[in-house]
């Protein structure tokens, strides 16, 4: 704590008071919200509001180290390729034992969650795209050879467990589902196509993905945007990120304004380091449905509720609205930056 109070101020701090809030967590990690009053050693006394996390050791399905890829990152030069206008938390401190790690990291007060407006997803939509375009123009940066990163095939790999188990598979194409058939239909198709989409998903460029890119984990601080929890972390398809951003538990009436409005910011800001004239089709619809089709469908079959039930398939008819809408090729947008 101390070392994290001396990196934090800058100054060696003589002695610090110290109060906690749990901010949020569970049984395998938890983090802390701590704050006080720093003493340095000429008597001058300063505030200080800093973040603690700790994170135990857990097996995540197919990325068995994920529970400690942020310290990872962190002793990598991830941090190097940040601008101030999308970063992480800095880090202060941080430890790790054989099943726990420890970080003390830069406390984010902005706006977060649903109160982010859509002006500022937006904002999030183009910065990451930025972001992901510099890591992939930069191709024989550090960051290539940082090993504790989820695979590529993470979302394939998900979405391939979830067709798998019969209680959301079969349910959707028994005669007895509840769910409207054009809502089931959809998936049904998706399954259908699953080896051709994928085939065509993995001709996108290869980009360094957060895989948890949802309201919850992106803040909007001083005009500038926030982003924390890195540990599902990893190389993944041009996309990935923004799927989650559209439909990840985000204002449910907004996705599909959301869908037409983040897409075109994300590969304008992806465009800007990388050419992207050659990308006919995103895939993003795709991977909407390869991400959280299933997710939705086990969430209405076990739901406690009505109410519950009544929102997946809003949900579901959200993103069954959302192909209709097309992807508009702007060419101003499309054809900067370097060739890939």
């Amino acid at each position: 704590m101390k070392v994290a109070l001396n990196n934090y101020l800058g100054q060696e701090v003589k002695a610090y008071t110290c109060e906690k809030e749990v901010l949020h967590g569970g049984t395998l990690g938890q983090v802390e919200l701590l704050s006080g009053e720093a003493t340095l050693f000429d008597g001058k006394k300063l505030p200080y509001k800093i973040v603690h996390k700790t994170q135990k050791k857990w097996a995540r399905f197919f990325d068995a180290d994920s529970w400690k890829r942020e310290f990872d990152l962190h002793e990598s030069e991830l941090g190097l390729s940040f601008e101030e206008s999308m970063r992480w938390p800095q880090c202060y401190d941080q430890s790790i034992t054989e099943d726990e790690i420890q970080i003390y990291m830069e406390y984010i007060d902005g706006i977060s969650g649903l109160d982010l407006s859509e002006k500022m997803l937006v904002q999030a939509a183009r910065e990451l795209g930025r972001f992901q375009g510099k890591i992939f123009q930069q191709n024989s940066s550090p960051i290539k050879n940082i090993s504790n990163l989820s695979k590529n095939d993470f979302a394939k790999m998900s979405y391939l467990n979830y067709r798998n188990w019969p209680e959301v598979y079969d349910y959707i194409r028994a005669k007895d589902c509840s769910i409207p058939r054009h809502l089931c239909k959809m998936l049904i198709e998706l399954d259908e196509r699953c080896d051709e989409l994928w085939l065509k998903i993995e001709e996108l460029p290869l980009v360094l993905c957060h895989r948890d890119f949802w309201v919850a984990n992106i803040f909007y601080q001083d005009e500038q945007i926030r982003v924390i929890d890195w540990d599902t972390t990893g190389w993944g398809y041009l996309g990935e990120d923004i799927a989650s951003l559209i439909a990840d538990e985000s204002d449910v009436s907004k996705m599909a304004s959301y869908y037409e409005k983040c897409i075109p910011a994300y590969y304008q800001g992806f465009g800007e380091s990388v050419d992207i004239s050659q990308i006919k089709d995103n895939f993003i619809w795709e991977m909407i449905l390869f991400q959280f089709g299933y997710r939705l469908i086990e969430a209405y079959k076990f739901a406690q509720n009505t109410k519950e039930q009544e929102m997946q398939i809003e949900i579901l008819q959200q993103i069954f609205s959302m192909k209709s809408i097309e992807w508009q090729s702007n060419l101003e947008v499309r054809n900067q930056g370097k060739a890939f």
